[in-house]
């Protein structure tokens, strides 16, 4: 069983720090690494795979160290999210190339074999400049599988994809991790790697969040406070009838968009949906609107940092 291994590490550009002192392990099966867009994701990735070195920190892989590790960068695949590829070169050439480069004893069985595997026979004699983004993800995947890694890294792998290339693709990471193999990807939408990841890690603004199951990270996401705009015919008697219950700790009447509006923060997610509607039946009063104030992945993860 392979495993790779990150240990208080930080990397800065400049004076930009992308990863804050994050340490994790990642073993064996699917697991999803979890951000927003430029949360130090991509960077995690880079170091781990050996194109980047740790300003501070080690990176392992059983033990030993990536960077400039050559025998580590044997068990090692990764799908950079970066489009930038050989583009005059065939599918089919491309996969082969890094089939040779690996020094794989049978290079072309190799090459047929991945791309088999990715489905990708069909366009393997064309050039790379003519595919799709979806296609050019399935090829990158053939060259990560090509000499057949016991670790696989994957950055935004799903990008592009129609659904159809989502599943077949999400089938074929699922065996992997049930073969044994090491595989990580990365996602900004949880629901992608909920179908996917058993364990997930977290990674905000370059920290890390969290780190669990996918169920103990959606119950940290649904029992975190929600913040509510509330428009109604009365929002002054609504939030008098609300404001007792302990279910709130926050009521604020305000205008929104030129309009009176009811701003709640509640803090039993449950009872709050239940309470509502029923206090508004209850006193005549009649609800208009109804929505979530807070509810984008940001906003979500920066509750996860904080917890």
């Amino acid at each position: 069983m392979t495993t790779v291994t990150i240990d208080k590490v930080s990397r800065w550009f400049g004076n930009v720090v992308a990863v804050n002192d994050v340490s994790m392990t990642i073993g064996p099966g699917v697991t999803g690494l979890l951000g927003p867009n430029g949360a130090g994701k991509s960077t995690l990735i880079n170091m781990m795979g050996g194109f980047l070195a740790p300003s501070t920190g080690s990176v392992t892989l059983d033990g030993q160290t990536i960077w400039r590790n050559e025998q580590a960068y044997r068990h090692i695949g990764i799908v950079p999210e970066r489009e930038s590829m050989y583009d005059f070169l065939t599918g089919a050439e491309f996969v082969l190339a890094n089939a040779e480069l690996h020094g794989l004893p049978n290079p072309g069985a190799a090459a047929r074999k991945a791309l088999a595997t990715v489905e990708m026979e069909y366009a393997q004699g064309r050039r790379i400049d003519t595919y799709s983004k979806g296609m050019r993800q399935r090829v990158k995947m053939a060259s990560a599988l090509v000499h057949e890694p016991s670790v696989l890294l994957l950055d935004e792998p799903f990008n592009g994809m129609d659904p159809r290339q989502r599943l077949q693709l999400m089938d074929l990471l699922r065996q992997m991790g049930a073969d044994g193999r090491t595989v990580l990807f990365s996602s900004h939408i949880l629901e992608e790697v909920e179908q996917l990841a058993h364990h997930i890690e977290v990674i905000v603004a370059g920290r890390h969040a969290a780190s669990g199951d996918f169920r103990k990270i959606r119950r940290l996401m649904t029992d975190r406070p929600h913040r509510y705009l509330v428009r109604s015919s009365d929002d002054r008697a609504l939030a008098a009838a609300l404001i007792a219950d302990g279910s709130t700790t926050g009521l604020e009447l305000g205008v929104e968009g030129g309009r009176g509006a009811l701003r709640i923060q509640a803090v039993d997610f449950a009872r709050f949906t239940e309470l509502l509607p029923r206090v508004a039946r209850e006193h005549g009063i009649r609800l208009y609107e109804v929505s979530p104030s807070d509810e984008s992945l940001e906003s979500v993860f920066s509750y996860l940092v904080a917890a």
